[in-house]
């Protein structure tokens, strides 16, 4: 289908909605309670540096909430108010944090279940309102809503919608999207409903291979089992690794995302020569101000002197496991929460390694004086940073007493 056309006239229908609905102010006040801090913002104010008995806490720079996730948040919340009676569905979680989703819920706002891998809507009927979260939603849920006659409200960050236009582009110029992302994430999934043949790339390791087929060749069949459900329908890496644009799923490692690029453009050019490059590769900067932003603040952090880490956000979010591995990488023993409630009694603490499974580890803040480095991912509000320092403060002070 002309996906171009359909999102065209989807945003020029009456049930369709990008903006708010002339609550902005009312709306923002309530955020602020619910999500703002003073003791962050305190923290802010003293150079991002805190200190309570024998804990000093280096918050980063940048961290919690941008500007894409508060924006959806807000008209989710719009949303409810400025339809009260009706029944209000989101396609996804709003964003990746648990506590946002559960006032959602509070709210009486249904979350579509996910039966078998596919999304059940035939819950939602006919005129209902459905929201469509911050990373967006394929262009099979969206067609599917609008048959529905849905009121559609549409918070999908900016930064995702920059990515579709330049997926469309490949497309129109008949160029295979290579998307750097993980191919089950839900915005990768609305990411590659827009473009027309696509290949999803999770790493640099995959990228190599890829790349390596490009110059020698390979086993297609090993190739299409290595990307299995990474591939659009039909993809042959024999033919349709020609002519390549790049595109990425707006929460991943900045630098890798760059590493990429480059390495694709250095195989289209040694394959091709300097003067057919265009014929063969494009790229648009497609990586988000606000993950670059809270990588570089973490890159700063870490290069401080920290006893530990602990880095906040749901442990589904791309952009919070991203900069768990920055800490990792530096060698700082880092703790992965979604909230203050993963701090346990008796200096214990709930937390994810990276890639595995809910880890317990006791004894976990170090007896004395301690640095304690905190980040947050982009859909982490302050307050659930604030209510996680003020766990830390409150397990030392209660180690200090029982010595």
């Amino acid at each position: 289908m002309d996906t171009k056309a359909f999102k065209r006239s989807l945003q020029q229908s009456e049930h369709y909605h990008r903006k708010g609905f002339g609550h902005e102010s009312e709306i923002m006040g309530v955020m602020n309670t619910e999500y703002q801090s003073s003791l962050i913002q305190q923290i802010r104010q003293n150079n991002y540096r805190w200190q309570q008995g024998e804990v000093t806490i280096h918050l980063a720079e940048a961290f919690g909430f941008c500007w894409g996730v508060e924006r959806a948040v807000a008209m989710a919340y719009e949303t409810r108010q400025h339809f009260p009676n009706e029944r209000i569905w989101i396609t996804n979680e709003i964003i990746h944090n648990p506590s946002v989703n559960q006032r959602l819920r509070e709210m009486k706002v249904g979350f579509i279940e996910v039966i078998d891998g596919n999304k059940d809507f035939s819950v939602v009927d006919k005129g209902d309102v459905v929201i469509l979260p911050a990373f967006g939603a394929s262009v099979t849920e969206m067609q599917l809503l609008n048959d529905k006659s849905c009121t559609i409200v549409d918070t999908t960050c900016p930064w995702v919608s920059k990515v579709w236009n330049s997926v469309e582009k490949h497309k129109k110029r008949q160029y295979t999207s290579i998307i750097h992302g993980k191919y089950g994430h839900e915005e990768t999934v609305a990411t590659s409903s827009f473009a027309g043949t696509y290949l999803v790339v999770l790493n640099l390791e995959q990228a190599n291979y890829v790349c390596d087929y490009i110059l020698n060749g390979g086993n297609k069949k090993e190739f299409l089992d290595k990307f299995k459900n990474a591939h659009s329908e039909g993809f042959d890496p024999d033919s349709d690794l020609e002519r390549l644009g790049i595109a990425n799923q707006t929460t991943m490692l900045k630098s890798e995302t760059e590493q990429i690029g480059k390495l694709f453009e250095g195989t289209m050019l040694k394959k091709y020569g300097p003067a057919n490059l265009n014929e063969h590769f494009m790229s648009f900067n497609t990586i988000c101000d606000a993950t670059q932003e809270r990588q570089d603040a973490m890159l700063e952090l870490v290069e401080q002197k920290l006893d530990l880490m602990v880095v906040i956000g749901g442990f589904n979010s791309s952009n919070t496991t991203h900069l768990q591995e920055i800490a990792i990488e530096r060698g700082i023993p880092s703790y992965h929460i979604d909230s203050a409630t993963r701090i346990k009694p008796n200096n214990t603490i709930e937390y994810k390694p990276l890639g595995q499974e809910l880890a317990v580890k006791e004894n976990w803040l170090p007896n004395g004086s301690i640095i304690v480095g905190v980040t947050s991912g982009a859909s982490t509000p302050d307050i659930v940073v604030e209510a996680v320092i003020e766990e830390i403060f409150a397990t030392k002070t209660l180690l200090l007493t029982q010595k």
